[in-house]
Parts: structure tokens; C-alpha cells; sequence
């Protein structure tokens, strides 16, 4: 008898789909006619019957296990007398049916929220009702209405979280100021952004001398103030369930879902300035070397004495003398405290060797209707790094702190390169003559040192966009393995608390350490489909360092594994936050490029694939395909390696950093997609067979600064969109097919959001 597999279906808008292994195996393919009777997100038990053409597994479904509640979003059409939806996420593959007196209050070509009553079958569409109507398709809003609930994410908080909001007080009471130190006096300032409205952390920096006599070190008195929103959200309170819920803010232009209520996000949490505000303080003595050596946590009372922007202290650091300068006399000599302090944190940084790729980061500008104005790019100056800086060491101290206390607690772990990545690098580095390359047990420094080696070539873009390809994804766990990119052996996340959960976490377990005693986990939900995806990881990763270590891997207490379910769930919702984030400004840049169709751009090419190329355009920061099928009358094979296309006759190359002028020449905004078509007079723009092993162009990546897990579902889904892609006339030949793609946007940036 054939073994029957169980996992997820994932759909294709092709029509075709795959089985997610829960074996983490590769996947299944599912051809159309087994997609008949199922849908996207159905847990399955299939049997591979064969190997298709491309030497896949394919297989054939023997049980639905399970169908978990999801609703479908889309828009009401009548065909015929008929009423249907069609799926704003194509990867449901069917229209859904709608009975008569089943469409509520929806008119034609709105879009709705349907509920399913029947399931699909082979011979059947599914069939459903209407649950809510969101509006109209050019409503302002609309796509983060869409994604919300394409993403399940939480938007509404419960009934029982607003009321207890509502008891909370409106200030800070002479109470709540008990058993706390008093730094009101000390100039604390906050340091954000423009259009910044929560300010949870705040710093002050002063010179400082350790010891006495001859022994003594200079340095500098570092203090990072975080909100103290611990004091306010206990644990198992309706705000805090709320909360885990969450488990992190999600951010999108123009509006923020809060991971808190508006009263404690924006007012008793947020260090707004002139105001008391309660806080627990990282209070670190950094050396002339940049080490932290010595560090306390307390909770204490705090009085921000200003609310700066990058903008406005970059340009005090720049010129003390100047018009912002003039306003902020007395707050000139903390600023340049500060930059002193940055600077030596950032030497240390570069002596650890700590990955640091430099990436053009872009921010989207809305106007009042929600339609995207123009797309920037984000600079970082000096203000951005010193608060990076303070916010890293704060972190250190924090992991460093639980770790020396053996208090169970949550880690921000990012993992060096698997050895299949490593593979892959090595040959790759070796394929473009990079005359450096990385061992078995390779370490941050050694990317950074390939990173400095070549940044001066041709292909640096290529080669960096390929090192940080090599890098898994952060996440948050109670085992400790370091943080790979920043090269720390210990990192957690401590300031962000009002909107990151793990923070809050942190607050608590460093409270309990103070108070000495031990901080208890609240009973926590089953894990879902996602957590189970990142368990599985979290187990192979553990049964590798096993097999290296000689040793088995260690079982977790029940405790353990209470910790291990929360860092799951955070590490699951931080995906889907970013997940839905990337859908809105995808759904944005389509718009905005509909209204652009024929218009022609220069760009460069952002990823080579078996199918196409992608490119991002130079002014506009839109990534586009330009599908084989465009790039000419001749046979193309793409070169894994190499990460590049290359013609059989004409030998002319397409790789990551070639230039191109393209047209736009197709959008689709139901599945987020731009394509364009190479313009012909720009055909000598691409590489032909020289010298130089690469292309030129200027970096327009969208990878993370640290975490740079590229290979994780977003990209393996974008694999599977290859595989459906169409061949013909311009076809890739002797290729693996294993290249990866990219959506059509580019990802959003925050301030060290992800480290």
C-alpha cells in the first residue's frame, strides 16, 4: 500500500496546486483535476502516484482531514442570473456560488466577505453566503480592508478589551510611581520619525569614568528609557489576550493596526514629551571600545524633555551652528553625547564583523484619497544609526541579563546559512570568479568581508543580493543560538514592547528576575498551520546542531514548550504582518502603474529566473516581469549558478544588475502583478560575454539590513508561480527551475523593525 501524506493544500491561480509536506519534505504537485474538490488552505492526506515532466512528485488526494474556517473575500458578479464570487485570491482556483436571498444587502461588482455552506466537489462549485459587504473596489481603504481579512488578521478589538481600556487612567498617578527611581530630572529626548504618533523608547547620554586611579576607563553613561507598558497590561488581563492575539502592530501607508488600544499605544505608553511616563531602564557604561561592560535594569519615572526627529538631529550633527541648532541649545551637547557614543558602538559593530549590506529602502506617499503620490526612497542618516545603535545594545544587555539569570524567556535568533544555501553561495561565488568564498562553519564576518571585497566591482549588487539570499529568516524561540547577522551570542527583542508582544514578554521576565521570582506563561492557544511550519523548522534545525554536536537533541519541559508555543505564535504573526503589508503596497504600486501602462523606464534587473526576468525601475522603485517570452527570438538557459539568463545565439545576458529600458505593458491587480516588455532599443544596454563578470546598476534591494531570510513562503510560492508560468518563443532550456522570483513590490522598511 502507498504511503499517504499529510499537509496543506496551497493553491495556484492556474489552476494546478501543491501539498505542503507536514514532513517538511518537498512538496506535492496537484494537478487541476485534483483541485476540484479542494481548496486553498485545506489540510489533506495525498498518495504520489508518478513524477511529472519536470520530475516532480505528483499526487492524488485520499482525504480531506480538515477545512479550517476561511472566510473568501471578492466581488459579486451575476453571470447569466446567476450570482458568484470571484476570489480576490486566486489561489482558491473556483468562483463561489451565491443562492438567492444569500447576497444580503451586496450590490453587483462590490466587494464582500462569503462565508462557505458547502464545499467544493468534483462535479460542484462551493457554494456560500454574504457576510459582510466592504464597498467598492476604488474606495479608499479598500486593499488594507481586503488584506485584513485575506490575512486574518485581527482588527477589531473585543468588547471586553475596549471596556477595560476605558478604566485605565488618563495619566500617571502618584501610585503608580512607587518603588520606582525618579528620572524625571535626567533630559531624556525621543528621537522618531515625522509622522511617528507612539515613542516608546528614549535616551540620554552623558560622559562617564569607571573605576578609580590608574584602572579607571572613560566611556559614557548610556541610558535607553523603553514604555513601561508591563505596569499597565497584566498578564491574562482582556488587553493582554487581545494583545497575543496580535502579537505584533501591523503597518501599512496611511494607517496602523495597533497590537494596543489607542489609549495606551498613543497616550499612557507613548513617552510623549513634558509629560511623567512610567519606563524600565536599560542603564549601560559603554567604553572607549564601544563594549558594554557594566549594565542595570529598573523601573523608573521619566519626563521627556524633547521630541526630536532624524531629520531635525541629523542636521544639528551636521552643523552646530545652524537654524535647528539655535532651537535646541540645550539639548546640543546630549546630541553630540550621543554621537560620540554611536560611533564607538559602531566601531565594535564593524570589528565583530557584524553583516551590514547597504540597500536603497523606499517609503510609499499616499495623498488624502489613499492613491499612492510617489515612492522615495527612505535615507538613513546618522540620527537613524545612533538610535539602531542604542536600541542593539539595550537588546544585548536585555538577552544577556536572562540568559545569566536562567530565567526561561524569548530569544531573537537568527541562524547562519544551512548547509544547502551554503552550497549554492559557494558555487556561485566561485561560478563569478569571487576569489573568497565560505567554509562549513562560516561567520558574519566572512560575509561582510566578500560584501567589502567586492563592493567596488560591477556586480556587487548581484553578489551582496546573493549573500543575503544565503540567510534564514529571524525568529523568536527560548533556545538561544545567537543572532547570526548581528554576530551576538545572545539578542532579544526589549524596545518595542507597544508593538511587539516578545518585548512585553522580555519587560515581564526582567520585572520577575528584578523581583526574584519567576514570571508563569498564561495557557496559551493550540498552535496552527503556521506555528507547525516553524516548529518543523525549529525541530530539523535542532536535530542538524545534534548530528554536529554528536548529541541528542533536548527535550523541552513543559514549561519549555509553553515558551516555544509563544515564540511560534509571534514568529507566525510577524510573517503574516509583513505578508499583508507587502499585499497592500503591492495592490498600491499596481494602481499607481495602471495609470503609467506604455510609458517606457529605465531599471535593472533585480532577479534573473527560468521564466523571466524581474526589474525594479530607477525612479519609480516598482519591480515588473519581463517574461521570457519578451526577451527575443531565441532560446534562453538560465544559469543557476550564475543567477542569470543567457541567450544560445547571441550569448547576451540578463543577470542581477543589468541594465534595461522597459515599457509597461500589462497590470494585473487581482493578482498583484506588473509585467513589461523589453524595449528593443535598449537591447544593448544588457551584457554580452566581457571582461567584467557582471552588470552595473545601483542597488534597489529589498532584502532586511540583518535579517535576510529570503527563502521563506512568500518566495516559495513565488517558485511555484514559475513553475505555471507559460513557455513558448524565448524559452529557457537546461534550466533547474529553481530560481526565485519576486512579488510585484517591494518590501517596506521600518526603523530596525525586524532585527
Amino acid at each position: 500500500m502507498l504511503d499517504e501524506i499529510e499537509g496543506t493544500i496551497q493553491g495556484h491561480r492556474d489552476g494546478h496546486g501543491f501539498v505542503t509536506r507536514d514532513d517538511g519534505e518537498a512538496d506535492i504537485y496537484l494537478p487541476p483535476n485534483e483541485m476540484r474538490a479542494v481548496l486553498h488552505k485545506d489540510r489533506v492526506k495525498v498518495r504520489i502516484v508518478r513524477s511529472d515532466r519536470k520530475g516532480r512528485p505528483e499526487g492524488r488526494v485520499v482525504e480531506i482531514v480538515e477545512r479550517p474556517p476561511q472566510p473568501i473575500i471578492g466581488r459579486l458578479l451575476q453571470e447569466g442570473g446567476v450570482w458568484l464570487v470571484a476570489p480576490e485570491d486566486k489561489r482558491y482556483g473556483q468562483d463561489v456560488l451565491i443562492p438567492k436571498g444569500a447576497t444580503g444587502t451586496a450590490k453587483t461588482g462590490q466587494v464582500v466577505v462569503v462565508d462557505l455552506v458547502e464545499p467544493p466537489a468534483l462535479y460542484g462549485q462551493p457554494v456560500g453566503r454574504i457576510k459582510e459587504v466592504l464597498g467598492e473596489i476604488d474606495d479608499p481603504g479598500m486593499e488594507i480592508e481586503i488584506a485584513v481579512r485575506k490575512y486574518s488578521v485581527p482588527h477589531e478589538f473585543s468588547e471586553a478589551c475596549i471596556a477595560q481600556a476605558r478604566t485605565l487612567p488618563e495619566k500617571v498617578r502618584p501610585q503608580d510611581k512607587k518603588g520606582r527611581i525618579d528620572l524625571t530630572d535626567v533630559p531624556l529626548v525621543t528621537i522618531d520619525g515625522e509622522d511617528a504618533r507612539d515613542f516608546d523608547d528614549a535616551v540620554y547620554c552623558e560622559p562617564a569614568t569607571m573605576g578609580r586611579g590608574k584602572s579607571a576607563t572613560k566611556g559614557w553613561r548610556l541610558l535607553v528609557a523603553i514604555a513601561d507598558v508591563s505596569h499597565y497590561v497584566e498578564t491574562g488581563s482582556a488587553i493582554d489576550i487581545d494583545a497575543y492575539d496580535r502579537a505584533t502592530s501591523v503597518y501599512f501607508p496611511r494607517r496602523v493596526i495597533p497590537m494596543l488600544p489607542e489609549k495606551l499605544s498613543n497616550g499612557l505608553c507613548s513617552l510623549n514629551p513634558e509629560v511623567d511616563r512610567l519606563c524600565m531602564v536599560c542603564d549601560m557604561f559603554v567604553g572607549a571600545d564601544g563594549e558594554v561592560t557594566a549594565y542595570q535594569f529598573y523601573p523608573a519615572v521619566m519626563w521627556s524633555h524633547a521630541r526630536f526627529t532624524y531629520t531635525e538631529v541629523a542636521a544639528i550633527l551636521a552643523n552646530t551652528r545652524g537654524p535647528e541648532a539655535a532651537r535646541r541649545k540645550e539639548r546640543i551637547g546630549d546630541l553630540m553625547n550621543l554621537h560620540d557614543v554611536f560611533r564607538a558602538l559602531s566601531a565594535a559593530r564593524s570589528r565583530r564583523g557584524a553583516v551590514d549590506f547597504e540597500t536603497v529602502e523606499t517609503q510609499i506617499v499616499c495623498d488624502e484619497s489613499g492613491r499612492i503620490d510617489k515612492i522615495v526612497p527612505r535615507t538613513r542618516n546618522d540620527a537613524h544609526k545612533l538610535i539602531e545603535e542604542a536600541m542593539l545594545a539595550a537588546n544585548v544587555c536585555s538577552a544577556d541579563f536572562i540568559l545569566q539569570s536562567k530565567h526561561p524567556g524569548l530569544y531573537r535568533v537568527h541562524e547562519g546559512p544551512t548547509p544547502e544555501k551554503r552550497e549554492i553561495l559557494s558555487g556561485y561565488l566561485k561560478a563569478l570568479g569571487v576569489g573568497m568564498s565560505i567554509g562549513d562553519d562560516p561567520k558574519p564576518g566572512d560575509f561582510q568581508a566578500i560584501a567589502l571585497a567586492t563592493k567596488d566591482r560591477p556586480d556587487a549588487q548581484q553578489i551582496h543580493s546573493m549573500l543575503l539570499r544565503s540567510m534564514q529568516q529571524a525568529i523568536y524561540t527560548p533556545t538561544n543560538s545567537g543572532h547570526f547577522g548581528l554576530a551576538f551570542e545572545a539578542y532579544t527583542h526589549f524596545t518595542s514592547p507597544i508593538r511587539r508582544y516578545p518585548d512585553l514578554l522580555v519587560h515581564r521576565v526582567i520585572k520577575a528576575i528584578l523581583g526574584k521570582h519567576r514570571y508563569a506563561l498564561p495557557e496559551l492557544p493550540t498552535p496552527g498551520e503556521a506555528h507547525a511550519k516553524l516548529s518543523r523548522r525549529l525541530e530539523k534545525a535542532a536535530a542538524t546542531r545534534a548530528k554536529t554536536a554528536s548529541d541528542k537533541p533536548r527535550k523541552l519541559s513543559t514549561e519549555g514548550l509553553a515558551w516555544q508555543a509563544a515564540g511560534l505564535h509571534c514568529s507566525a504573526n510577524e510573517r503574516r504582518a509583513d505578508e499583508a503589508s507587502r499585499d497592500v503596497e503591492a495592490w498600491l504600486k499596481c494602481k499607481y502603474m495602471r495609470e503609467h501602462l506604455g510609458e517606457e523606464y529605465g531599471g535593472v534587473v533585480s532577479s534573473a529566473t527560468s521564466f523571466g526576468i524581474f526589474v525594479t525601475l530607477d525612479a519609480m522603485y516598482v519591480e515588473g516581469l519581463v517574461h521570457i517570452t519578451e526577451l527575443g527570438g531565441e532560446y534562453f538557459r538560465f544559469d543557476e549558478l550564475r543567477q542569470e539568463l543567457r541567450g544560445e545565439r547571441t550569448g547576451i545576458r540578463y543577470a542581477i544588475g543589468t541594465r534595461v529600458r522597459v515599457q509597461v505593458s500589462r497590470v494585473d491587480l487581482d493578482g498583484r502583478r506588473i509585467d513589461f516588455r523589453l524595449v528593443r532599443e535598449g537591447e544593448d544596454m544588457a551584457l554580452r560575454p566581457s571582461k567584467d563578470k557582471g552588470g552595473s546598476g545601483e542597488a534597489h534591494g529589498r532584502a532586511r539590513r540583518e535579517e535576510a531570510g529570503t527563502d521563506g513562503p512568500a518566495r516559495r510560492k513565488a517558485r511555484k508561480a514559475a513553475d505555471g508560468a507559460p513557455r513558448g518563443r524565448g524559452k529557457a532550456v537546461g534550466s533547474s527551475g529553481k530560481a526565485s522570483p519576486r512579488s510585484a513590490a517591494a518590501g517596506k522598511r521600518g526603523r530596525s523593525s525586524r532585527r
